[in-house]
């Protein structure tokens, strides 16, 4: 029987796929609709041209998510698939197709190689409440700017009495106690809205907290030695476990974890010139969890600091040297997440 390779085209009502063998010759196209019935009939599609070798499927990690869970489900390998750049299509089209029988060409030529993460484990759970959390931070931060506007804009009387309050968290819960009245002034309507804003931020200050409770709890059971370094945190350990997902034998190397965090130095050459440049690709928040790990360890580990002392006094810059020092955490990094256990010697 004939290998086959399958590519996906992901949207969030429908999916469309397109079947090519092993030598490029395409077999046949596929619309499903984004549901389990949908993701049966694919594997089922799939199985009736031949065996097949791999589904490539464009976003794994948003609408091809449920795809690809069902599809490794039934033991088949799954490739992320990155969609295809501006030029191509300005070149080729664009179409649903098209970019199915892309995505499938790409997995054919070796161009896309990346296992899709399996979203199963603690790893997907992390993920689902860091969102939450990061939300109410942000949300958080909007409201305390917020309720700082009306102080600024609040009748003198109001203002001059919060004003001499000192604290972020004592003038929230100041603010939280006002008692407006009768809604028959400006000073009542600002005391309302700075109530019901002080009251949002109390709120989801609780609900950040609880969700990093619970997010420190599933990052220790996931990553116990990993949170006992130096300058590593749990926000930090928890968006490089969403980095790596469920299934870090996906990820070969530590190489190939720098290039996912952007902290590889990328060739920058040509005629006579030979240099690197700084890589501004990656996933960016890991890359900014690093940078705040280098920039702790800068401060207060004597290690890094003699590391520093050295590399400057050898004429590097201060941001070749944190590239240099993230490259180091990297590789810490994925000796406690990514590197296989070491074979057990027979006795």
């Amino acid at each position: 029987m004939k290998q086959i390779i399958v590519g996906v085209d992901t949207h969030k009502s429908t999916h469309v796929a397109v079947a090519i063998d092993d030598q490029g010759a395409r077999l046949g196209t596929l619309s499903i609709p984004a549901t389990a019935h949908g993701y049966a009939e694919l594997a089922t599609w799939a199985r009736a041209l031949g065996s097949v070798r791999a589904f490539g499927i464009e976003g794994t990690g948003s609408f091809g998510a449920g795809l690809s869970r069902s599809l490794r489900a039934r033991g088949h390998a799954v490739i992320d698939v990155a969609r295809p750049n501006r030029q191509w299509r300005h070149l080729h089209g664009k179409s649903d197709g098209l970019d199915a029988e892309s995505a499938a060409r790409s997995v054919l030529n070796g161009q896309a190689t990346a296992p899709a993460k399996s979203q199963t484990g603690s790893a997907e759970m992390i993920r689902h409440l860091k969102i939450a959390r990061d939300s109410a931070v942000k949300s958080r931060y909007q409201a305390m700017v917020t309720l700082k506007t009306l102080i600024i804009n609040a009748p003198e009387g109001l203002r001059d009495s919060l004003d001499r309050i000192r604290g972020r968290v004592a003038l929230i819960r100041h603010a939280a106690a006002l008692r407006p009245g009768d809604m028959t002034s400006p000073t009542a309507s600002a005391k309302m809205a700075m109530r019901a804003i002080a009251r949002r931020w109390l709120a989801l200050h609780e609900e950040a907290q609880t969700l990093e409770q619970d997010l420190e709890r599933l990052v220790r059971g996931k990553a116990p030695d990993l949170m006992d370094a130096q300058g590593i945190s749990t926000m930090t350990v928890a968006e490089m476990l969403i980095l790596v997902g469920d299934n870090p034998e996906r990820i070969k190397s530590e190489g190939a974890l720098a290039k996912l965090c952007g902290v590889c130095p990328i060739p920058a050459s040509s005629g006579k010139t030979n240099r690197m440049r700084l890589n501004r690709g990656g996933n960016r928040q890991a890359n900014a969890a690093l940078y705040r790990v280098a920039i702790v360890r800068m401060r207060g580990h004597p290690p890094t600091r003699s590391y520093v002392a050295k590399r400057t006094a050898d004429g590097k810059g201060k941001r070749e040297i944190i590239r240099c020092l993230k490259r180091y955490i990297v590789r810490e990094i994925y000796r406690h997440l990514c590197a296989p256990p070491r074979a057990q010697l027979s006795a």
